[in-house]
């Protein structure tokens, strides 16, 4: 492995500081050659007890002291047990064995983000694993919408000092409205934009038609559809799902998912999916050729499938870090020249000339001030009428003169009359 390369991969750390995380995406957008990289962009995240998000107590309704910033109390709190993090840790070992290069931790909110109770458990469990020379773990951000978050889901400006520590941002819609909105809405372009939509595939039916015009346009506006492969499993699926209602277990989820899968792939005609594997049990994770062929049964070719994978997930995470960007201000650039230097062309200076008009494009009352006060002797030559001009004839000749038009023409006829009376005399 050259060296370069193995000074990438040891910078793709877990720390999110500013040299780890432009060295991570600059070694995710540079990575063309060798073997293809494969994502699994939905790792859920064990549940936590949330202890150090707990609001001010009821007793002082005077001054109350707001929560800490959820940056600080994820860092300095560990929230996870040792057993949970040796789960995670023997997880991330299997999946970088069957292949897998870039990871994701899926956070999962229901209803919506609450500034003052919502924690970032992806932040602090990211700062606790082992690092891996060349694997990148990325944060993300799942939130459930249902009839409640129809009024708000904490998606909005007053909030986002609390996204830019997520690398990913998705919504599970589960109602018409919330499908609508996830893609006309929050797929636009913005520092709060959501790039994946990920469908309950495994209730018994979607709640909601897929509209070719709405998934035409989260598609345009750079949107992915996401299809996690547990379900085509039957295995178990996240239990935050599960208990907000988003996700099902047994085998009439596995049946619900192969039905609503094949819809999906049907509007979508294959474009902007990605594949996700959403495994909670170690026994239910797969290399990526065997998702892509499990896959192909849902009617996509095999290099469709394939995409789903590597092409589709890689341009997807390069494309949700413009929500950083996103109305940035680029500064001017400015040529500074040395003092004491001499340029090797001198300047050209341009000296202005002095316009002329032409006589046509002066008035009679121009060019009688011109003659009058302008100090020329010489009259300026009006320009003639249009009954002039055509009384004139052709140049050189004047009115009356017998050279006109209508004299050559009357000479035509005196001459082609001599000639017919000498031939009928003759």
């Amino acid at each position: 492995m050259p060296r370069g390369k193995q000074y990438l991969y040891s910078e793709c750390g877990v720390k999110r500081s500013p040299q780890s995380v432009s060295s991570r995406y600059y070694y995710l957008s540079h990575s063309t050659s060798g073997p293809a990289m494969y994502f699994d962009l939905n790792v859920p995240i064990p549940n936590v007890a949330q202890t150090s998000a707990q609001g001010p107590s009821k007793k002082g309704k005077g001054k109350q002291q707001q929560p800490p910033p959820p940056s600080s109390s994820s860092s300095s709190v560990p929230l996870f047990s040792a057993s949970q993090l040796s789960g995670v840790e023997a997880r991330v070992d299997l999946l970088v064995r069957l292949g897998y290069t870039v990871i994701a931790f899926n956070q999962v909110v229901h209803k919506k983000v609450d500034p003052k109770i919502h924690v970032n458990t992806a932040d602090s469990l990211v700062r606790q694993l082992r690092r891996r020379p060349g694997i990148v773990y990325l944060k993300r951000l799942s939130i459930i919408l249902d009839e409640d978050s129809e009024k708000g889901f904490g998606l909005t400006n007053a909030n986002a000092s609390l996204f830019p520590s997520y690398d990913l941002i998705g919504l599970i819609p589960l109602t018409q409205a919330s499908f609508s909105l996830a893609c006309l809405t929050h797929s636009m372009p913005s520092p709060l934009t959501a790039h994946i939509i990920a469908l309950p595939l495994t209730l018994p039916r979607l709640a909601f038609h897929l509209k070719h015009t709405l998934v035409r346009t989260a598609i345009k506006n750079g949107a992915v559809f996401e299809i996690s492969y547990v379900g085509a499993l039957g295995g178990e699926n996240d239990p935050v799902l599960v208990s907000a209602g988003a996700a099902e277990n047994g085998a009439g989820a596995k049946r619900n998912w192969w039905a609503a899968a094949k819809e999906l792939v049907r509007v979508t005609k294959g474009r902007n999916v990605i594949v996700s594997g959403g495994v909670v049990s170690e026994a239910d994770l797969r290399a990526p050729a065997d998702v892509g062929n499990l896959i192909t049964l849902l009617g996509l070719a095999q290099d469709v499938a394939h995409a789903s994978l590597t092409k589709v997930p890689k341009s997807l995470v390069l494309r949700a870090q413009t929500r950083n960007t996103y109305r940035a201000v680029f500064s001017e650039p400015t040529v500074i020249i040395p003092e004491g230097t001499e340029l090797s062309t001198p300047p050209i200076e341009v000296t202005a000339e002095p316009q002329t008009a032409s006589s046509g494009d002066l008035t009679p009352a121009d060019s009688a001030a011109v003659s009058s006060g302008g100090g020329s002797s010489q009259p300026v030559k009006k320009r003639p009428r249009a009954e002039e001009a055509e009384a004139a004839g052709p140049a050189g000749s004047t009115p009356g003169t017998g050279t006109g038009t209508g004299d050559v023409q009357k000479k035509r006829r005196r001459k082609n009359k001599d000639k017919g009376d000498q031939l009928a005399q003759g």
